[in-house]
């Protein structure tokens, strides 16, 4: 999905540099900014998954469940 706002990015920047009426210009430059925040999200979105560690909080509470069980004979 980022690859897609990356590519939506560019080409409404390209669309804003290439006309010739203020409006329409307008319109292509705010869809490139927010394209550009969006597509800056979904890369810092994607790199943060990429480094996070799995969530350790299941299998504490997994130990110490067992340690609480009386020992069996």
């Amino acid at each position: 999905m980022r690859w897609l706002w990356l590519i939506a990015t560019l080409l409404s920047w390209g669309l804003c540099f290439t006309r010739h009426g203020a409006g329409a210009m307008m319109v292509w430059l705010l869809l490139g900014i927010i394209g550009a925040i969006a597509t800056t999200l979904a890369f810092a979105q994607a790199r943060i998954e990429a480094n996070a560690q799995p969530d350790l909080r299941v299998e504490l509470m997994r130990h110490s469940h067992d340690s609480n069980k009386p020992p069996q004979a």
